[in-house]
């Protein structure tokens, strides 16, 4: 009687175990399936950024040159500022309207063409001018503050007292607790 209760036990949890394996199996399927897969070409494309008055961007291919022939690239550049985007064709953009005081989001897409065949590859990144290095900057990177709000506190002293729900008392038992004027009170004798 003890073994086969100790044997249909074993059964439950080996189906049990089944069952989970088969969960973590299709969750680690559909989370495989979520991930980008790699791709070296777009993971070697970069830009600098020129230096002078007048915001400019280079696409940098020095990574990709050597690792693979190219037959062409072509470059679309997107600037945005707060206001609008700009748009540029070319290997180096300019942009005239870019101003330092500005956070730019800058973005590009790429064309680059070997063998008869392209890939597309496409990046933003978000950058503001440091005044200390006289240089752009990633954003985020300076630890940059994205939003101060002052914490406004009104004071009030009205004189009245309330209830630890907020609710406005008119008269207090003994024993009660109350607020007035922001402090907690308790009524110990008439």
């Amino acid at each position: 009687m003890l073994v086969e209760i100790i044997y249909i036990f074993l059964q439950y949890k080996l189906k049990n175990l089944k069952k989970m394996r088969k969960v973590l199996l299709v969750l680690l399927v559909a989370l495989t399936l979520q991930t980008q897969a790699q791709n070296p070409l777009c993971d070697s494309l970069d830009y600098t950024l020129g230096q002078g008055q007048v915001f400019n961007v280079s696409f940098d291919t020095s990574a990709m040159l050597f690792s693979m022939p190219v037959d062409s690239i072509e470059v679309l550049w997107s600037v945005c500022n707060s206001i609008t985007c700009y748009n540029e064709e070319g290997m180096t953009a300019y942009f005239q309207l870019i101003q330092q005081t500005d956070t730019i989001k800058v973005c590009y897409d790429t064309y680059v063409y070997l063998g008869g065949q392209y890939e597309y590859c496409s990046n933003c990144d978000s950058l503001i001018y440091d005044q200390n290095i006289f240089s752009w900057v990633m954003f985020g990177v300076q630890g940059n503050t994205t939003n101060i709000k002052e914490i406004k506190i009104d004071k009030i002293d009205d004189n009245k007292m309330y209830d630890l729900y907020g609710r406005e008392l008119l008269t207090i038992r003994i024993g009660q607790m109350y607020i007035l004027n922001k402090k907690k009170y308790v009524k110990l004798n008439n």
